[in-house]
């Protein structure tokens, strides 16, 4: 399941935790990069973050508030979305 931003870009997953905004989006690549699409998405929805998740081996910045998170390191890098 996707999500599309009224201008029409697409998110993977999108989470609220209280006020916290999150955005997920998956890719198959190990290098991503910040697209127009992940920009919109971050503006129009008002994120105040959004993650990459790819299949590389590392987790780094890839421009304010988006980072690439790689898949094995996801429960590590992600904090916990639910309270216990």
């Amino acid at each position: 399941m996707s999500f599309l931003t009224r201008f029409s870009a697409e998110l993977g997953l999108f989470v609220t935790r209280g006020r916290t905004r999150l955005g997920f989006e998956f890719k198959r690549t190990s290098a991503p990069r910040v697209t127009k699409s992940v920009r919109v998405a971050l503006a129009d929805l008002r994120l105040d973050r959004l993650d990459v998740v790819h299949a590389g081996d590392e987790t780094y910045p890839l421009a304010d508030q988006i980072r690439a998170v790689a898949l094995r390191h996801v429960l590590r890098d992600v904090e916990p979305l639910l309270e216990a």
